[in-house]
C-alpha cells in the first residue's frame, strides 16, 4: 500500500490493488470495511481506515464478475456475473451466506430494496427478486428487450428500464403499478429520493425524464455521448449527468429544469465514467476516463467549483462515499483502489 496523490479537500488515505479491472467498490459496516470486486471474479474486503486486507476469495464467478451491491445495513454484499449465480456474502466474516442460481444468462444488475429484505437481479429480459435466504419471491414477465437498469422506488416497488419504457412493479402483489413509455433505447436510470422523478440516459445522447405524479415527460439533448452516468443529490434538487467530458447538472428547484440553463463543470479531459453525490450537502464526485477524480461544491442552480482533485492510474471505474461523507473511495481499470479523507 502507498499514499494517494491529492489536492484540495482530498487528504492522503491508502492505496491497494485487486488483480484485474475493478468492477466497483462500496462501504460496509458503517464504513469500517471497503469491499472491492474485479472482472476476474475476485472479491476483497479491506479495513476502511488502514487498507489492511481482511479477507478475499478468487474467481468466485465462472467467466467473470459483472456487478455487486451492498445492502442498506452494510452487513451483506451481493455479487453476480456471467455464470447466472448470485452470491450473498457476510461482510464481517467473509462467509458466503446464500447462493442462488438465476439461470444460464449474464446477471448485469443487482439492487437491494430500501429495507434490505429483497434483492433484485436482472438476467436478459427478466428480473428476479429473492430474499436474504435465497428464496425467489417474484419474477417479472419478459421485457421487450434486455433490462438495462433497475432501482427500488419503494420498499415493495421496483423500477425497471429497457428499450422504450420504464416500468414499476409491486413485487408483493405481482402487479404492474405504472408504465412510462418513450421510443428509444434507455441505457441508464436513476430515481429522485422521493421516487417521483425518473431520469434515464438514452442511446440517442439525451437524458429523458418523467414526473410520476403527473406522467409528464421531458428531454435534455445535445450530449456528445450516451449519458450512462447519472445521480441525484440527497434532496432530489440536483441531477448530475455525464455523456461527455463535461459534467452537466440540472436543477429541479422551482419550475426547473425546463427552460433553465444547467450547470457545466469543466476540468476533465475525457468522458465522465462515474458520478456520485455525497450523502449530505451538495458535494459531487466525478471520475473520468482520463483517470482523474474531482470533488465539486455545487450551488442550488447546478453551477459549482472544484474543491478537490486526485489522479488514478487508469480510467475511473467507480466512486463511493463513506456513509458519513468523511471519506471517498475510487477504483480504476488497472485494479487500483484508493481512498481519501475529506477535510472540512
Amino acid at each position: 500500500m502507498k499514499s494517494s496523490r491529492r489536492a484540495g479537500i482530498l487528504r492522503e488515505g491508502w492505496t491497494a490493488h485487486v488483480n484485474d479491472y475493478a468492477i466497483g467498490c462500496d462501504w460496509g459496516l458503517n464504513g469500517d470495511v471497503l469491499v472491492v470486486c474485479d472482472a476476474l471474479g475476485d472479491i476483497k474486503a479491506f479495513n476502511g481506515k488502514s487498507g489492511k486486507l481482511l479477507w478475499e476469495f478468487t474467481e468466485i464467478h465462472d467467466n467473470g464478475l459483472l456487478t455487486t451491491s451492498v445492502n442498506p445495513e452494510g452487513s451483506l454484499v451481493a455479487t453476480a456475473g456471467q455464470d447466472g449465480n448470485v452470491f450473498i456474502w457476510d461482510l464481517s466474516s467473509g462467509i458466503c451466506a446464500t447462493k442462488f442460481k438465476i439461470g444460464s444468462g449474464w446477471i448485469e444488475h443487482l439492487s437491494w430494496s430500501q429495507d434490505g429484505k429483497y434483492l433484485a437481479a436482472t438476467c436478459s429480459r427478466n428480473v428476479h427478486v429473492i430474499n436474504e435466504k435465497g428464496e425467489e419471491i417474484w419474477k417479472s414477465e419478459p421485457h421487450p428487450s434486455t433490462v438495462s437498469a433497475i432501482e427500488w422506488s419503494k420498499k415493495n416497488e421496483l423500477a425497471t428500464a429497457c428499450y422504450g419504457r420504464v416500468a414499476f412493479y409491486d413485487v408483493k402483489s405481482s402487479k404492474l403499478s405504472q408504465k412510462l413509455e418513450w421510443k428509444g433505447s434507455l441505457v441508464s436510470m436513476v430515481l429522485s429520493p422521493d421516487g417521483d422523478i425518473v431520469a434515464c440516459g438514452s442511446q440517442d445522447n439525451s437524458v429523458h425524464f418523467w414526473r410520476r405524479s403527473t406522467a409528464s415527460d421531458s428531454m435534455m439533448s445535445g450530449y456528445p455521448g450516451k449519458p450512462s452516468s447519472l445521480d441525484f443529490d440527497h434532496s432530489g434538487t440536483l441531477l448530475a449527468t455525464g455523456g461527455g467530458e463535461i459534467v452537466t447538472v440540472w436543477s429541479f428547484q422551482n419550475s426547473g429544469p425546463e427552460g433553465t440553463r444547467p450547470g457545466q463543470l469543466e476540468l476533465q479531459s475525457k468522458p465522465i465514467s462515474c458520478l456520485s453525490f455525497a450523502p449530505r450537502g451538495k458535494q459531487l464526485a466525478s471520475g473520468s476516463r482520463d483517470g482523474t477524480v474531482i470533488v465539486w461544491s455545487l450551488k442550488n442552480d447546478g453551477d459549482g467549483n472544484a474543491v478537490g482533485a486526485a489522479m488514478m492510474t487508469d480510467q475511473v471505474s467507480d466512486i463511493s462515499w463513506r456513509p458519513d461523507g468523511r471519506a471517498l473511495a475510487a477504483t480504476d481499470g488497472k485494479g487500483q483502489v484508493t481512498t481519501w479523507r475529506i477535510s472540512k
